[in-house]
């Protein structure tokens, strides 16, 4: 992780494909961003890979059957980037198998995002469209599958850390 508050966006994306490796401590996959239905939710979490903020972070709550979730700098679900964002998810949006949104407190507005996201481990876990939407899982869904897996404790948080050892972004 890089050492000084990152910067939020100061513009939008290129239009094109812009998809985010993660390399982590039990394989690697990949997301694509959603850049036409989220463009500023997209270009927050590009601005965060391209400045290396998640490198060294953890998937600090693991829940089967629901979500792996990440992207907290204190790896406690309570840190985030030092900026929000705001922008309401899709009306159309469910949370199914593969789709990547935006943590967000109970108590604030529907699509606000710092940091922390969220990958859909269960079919369809029901939630509702409040949660920013960022794009889908591409590739490497055995490695989802696999960090699902790891056992967890109290607060379901992992038994051995789930390192994001590399997060970089590439557009295609």
């Amino acid at each position: 992780m890089s050492t000084s508050a990152p910067e939020p966006p100061s513009e939008p994306l290129d239009p094109g494909t812009h998809v985010v490796t993660l390399e982590t401590s039990h394989g690697t996959f990949t997301i694509e961003l959603d850049n036409e239905r989220a463009p500023i939710t997209a270009s927050s979490f590009a601005s965060l890979v391209r400045q290396g903020f998640y490198d060294g972070l953890t998937f600090h709550r693991i829940v089967p059957g629901f979500v792996i979730q990440g992207g907290c700098p204190e790896g406690t679900g309570m840190g985030g980037p030092g900026y929000k964002v705001e922008e309401a998810p899709p009306s159309d949006l469910r949370y199914v198998r593969g789709v990547v949104a935006m943590a967000k407190a109970g108590m604030e507005p529907a699509g606000t995002s710092g940091s922390q996201f969220f990958v859909v481990t269960g079919g369809d876990v029901g939630l509702p469209p409040e949660y920013a939407y960022v794009g889908h899982v591409t590739s490497g869904d055995d490695v989802v599958s696999e960090i699902e897996g790891v056992r967890t404790g109290r607060g379901d948080v992992p038994e051995e850390p789930v390192i994001m050892e590399r997060v970089t972004l590439a557009q295609q």
